[in-house]
C-alpha cells in the first residue's frame, strides 16, 4: 500500500512539473507572437504618421503594458518551477547562452541606443550639442539626453553587478550548508528525502527572488529610457528592441537545426 501511495505522489508531482513547464512555454510563444503584432503596429505607425507625438506615445505604453504583463505571468509560474527560466527549453541553444538571469541584460538596451544613435555617438557629444531638432535615434539625440541616458546606464550597471553577484554566491552555496552536507549523508545517490526537499525550496525561492529583481531592473530600464526619448525615438528603440529580440530566436533556431538540434519545443 505505501508503495502504492508513494508512486502515486510521484506521478501527481510529475504531471504537475510537465503542467507547469507546458504553461510557461505557451506564455513565452503568446510573448513572442504579441511581440510581432507590436511590431507592426509600430512599423505601421511610423509609416503612416510619424508627426503623431500622441498616437507613438500610445503605442509606446502598450508596448511597455504588454512587457509588465509578461513579466507578472512569468513571475507566478516561476515561483512553481524557477530553474525552467533559467535554462528554457523553449528557447535556442544560443539564445540560452546569451541570457542573463533568464532575460537580457539591461545594459543591452543602451547598447541598442548608442547604435542607433550612431556608433561613435559617445565619442562625439560635441557633434549634438547644437542640434535641438526631433527625430527618430538615428538622426538625434541631445546632449541634454545623452547626460540622463549616461546617467541611468550607470546606475542600471551596478544593479545589474549586484544581481550578478547574488547569483553567484546563490550558485556557490550548492558547495555549502546545508546541501553539500546532505549530499554527503545519503547512504544512496540522488536519493531524496524530506531534508533534501527543504534545502531545493529555499534555493528556488532565493532563485525567484533574484529573477523578479531582474525582470524589474529590465521593466524599469525600458520605461525610464522611454520616457526619456521623443515620442518617436521611443517608438524607434522599441521597434529596434523588438527586431533584435525576434531575430535572436529565429537565428537560433535556424543554428540548431542546421547542427541537428531539431527538438526545440515549438
Amino acid at each position: 500500500m505505501l508503495i502504492v501511495i508513494c508512486a502515486y505522489h510521484f506521478n501527481s508531482a510529475s504531471q504537475m512539473a510537465s503542467r507547469d513547464r507546458e504553461q510557461s512555454k505557451c506564455c513565452f510563444k503568446e510573448w513572442m507572437e504579441l511581440q510581432e503584432q507590436d511590431l507592426s503596429e509600430l512599423l505601421q505607425a511610423l509609416k503612416l504618421d510619424p508627426q503623431n507625438k500622441d498616437q507613438l506615445k500610445h503605442l509606446a505604453e502598450k508596448g511597455i503594458r504588454h512587457f509588465q504583463d509578461y513579466i507578472n505571468k512569468r513571475t507566478q509560474l516561476a515561483r512553481r518551477d524557477v530553474s525552467a527560466f533559467f535554462s528554457p527549453t523553449w528557447c535556442t541553444s544560443w539564445e540560452n547562452s546569451l541570457l542573463w538571469i533568464a532575460g537580457c541584460r539591461p545594459s543591452l538596451f543602451f547598447r541598442l541606443v548608442y547604435v542607433l544613435g550612431g556608433s561613435k555617438m559617445e565619442s562625439k557629444l560635441s557633434e549634438f550639442l547644437q542640434d535641438t531638432r526631433e527625430g527618430s535615434l538615428g538622426e538625434v539625440l541631445t546632449c541634454s539626453q545623452l547626460v540622463v541616458v549616461n546617467s541611468l546606464q550607470s546606475k542600471t550597471i551596478r544593479e545589474e553587478e549586484r544581481l550578478t553577484g547574488e547569483l553567484a554566491v546563490l550558485q556557490e552555496n550548492i558547495a555549502d550548508q546545508p546541501i553539500a552536507m546532505i549530499a554527503k549523508g545519503l547512504s544512496q545517490l540522488g536519493e531524496m528525502n524530506r531534508e533534501v526537499e527543504e534545502a531545493l525550496d529555499e534555493h528556488g525561492q532565493a532563485m525567484v527572488r533574484i529573477l523578479e529583481e531582474a525582470d524589474q531592473l529590465r521593466l524599469s530600464t525600458v520605461k525610464e529610457l522611454v520616457n526619456i526619448l521623443t515620442p518617436l525615438q521611443a517608438v524607434d528603440f522599441l521597434v529596434a528592441s523588438k527586431k533584435l529580440h525576434l531575430c535572436v530566436h529565429k537565428w537560433g533556431r535556424n543554428r540548431d537545426q542546421k547542427l541537428g538540434r531539431e527538438n526545440l519545443e515549438d
